[in-house]
């Protein structure tokens, strides 16, 4: 399977390209993405804190693990169901090339415990305004971030028009972010917590390092087995994630996460994707 990240397109930078190699899987890093990581460093964010500026979510007590029971959960604000089971998607992105040299980027947030995911799920909130809706709660640092890490296809559209897809296909469906689950609501700010919480996961996600830390690093001839990439994987959560190829080439990571509470206040604990109906994920060739 081959990882082939195109040039950046800037003939400064277009000799550069580099890739990893998995017995026929590689993927090259752009160039391109070491403009960004200069402009922001290596370190994470501080996270955005929507504090005063909103109402807060539920208070969560007694919480179940999400998955994991026997029956119907009355009270979907501190139990996310039926989407229980996150997925923290990254991609490699390859042609064109995104994002940092030494990072994947977001995809988002979706799924339910079987693996399936909801789309969609109100159409009252499938708003067109995301950057507005962050920079009016003073979430810039939050914005920033994601304009570095969270990329559409240029050929696909804007940032803008990628992170409205997200939302509105699978932010709109995690129970604990609707509307109801809010003291005081104000208008939106479930969308701040939303991209607050998944930008939030992904710093914990580091897909580059894991994969760096096994010895598997860019290049443009040395393969790897996919064995060898799921175990990286695996060693650095103690369990399994799931990669995707497109064409032969390695171009998803998918984490997967229970959570302890709402989304917004809870706890993630990660969790193998065994319930998941994800087997030609795993068909790389």
């Amino acid at each position: 399977m081959e990882l082939l990240k195109a040039s950046s397109g800037l003939s400064s930078f277009a000799a550069t390209v580099q890739n990893y190699s998995v017995e026929n899987m590689s993927y090259t890093l752009p160039s391109i993405r070491s403009i960004a990581k200069l402009a922001f460093g290596s370190a994470p964010f501080a996270f955005y804190n929507i504090g005063v500026l909103a109402g807060a979510p539920d208070v969560c007590v007694n919480t179940q693990l999400s998955c994991h029971n026997a029956t119907a959960v009355a009270n979907t604000c501190c139990f996310n169901a039926p989407g229980g089971l996150l997925q923290q998607t990254q991609f490699w992105d390859t042609n064109p090339a995104t994002g940092p040299t030494n990072s994947w980027t977001v995809h988002g947030l979706p799924n339910n415990c079987d693996g399936t995911y909801g789309q969609y799920c109100d159409e009252k909130r499938q708003y067109t305004n995301i950057t507005a809706i962050l920079k009016s709660y003073g979430a810039t640092t939050l914005l920033n971030y994601m304009n570095t890490y969270w990329l559409n296809d240029p050929n696909d559209g804007t940032n803008e028009a990628f992170w409205e897809h997200e939302w509105g296909k699978h932010g709109t469906c995690i129970s604990t972010l609707d509307t109801k689950c809010y003291t005081n609501y104000k208008p939106q700010e479930e969308v701040v917590d939303f991209f607050n919480k998944t930008t939030q996961l992904f710093q914990t996600l580091d897909t580059y390092t894991y994969l760096s830390a096994a010895g598997i690093v860019p290049s443009s001839s040395k393969t790897y087995t996919l064995a060898a990439i799921n175990a990286a994987l695996e060693t650095a959560r103690g369990v399994s994630a799931v990669v995707q190829c497109s064409n032969g080439a390695l171009d998803e990571a998918w984490y997967y996460f229970d959570v302890k509470g709402s989304v917004q206040t809870g706890t993630f604990v990660p969790t193998n994707q065994g319930r998941a109906s994800l087997s030609l994920a795993y068909v790389c060739v």
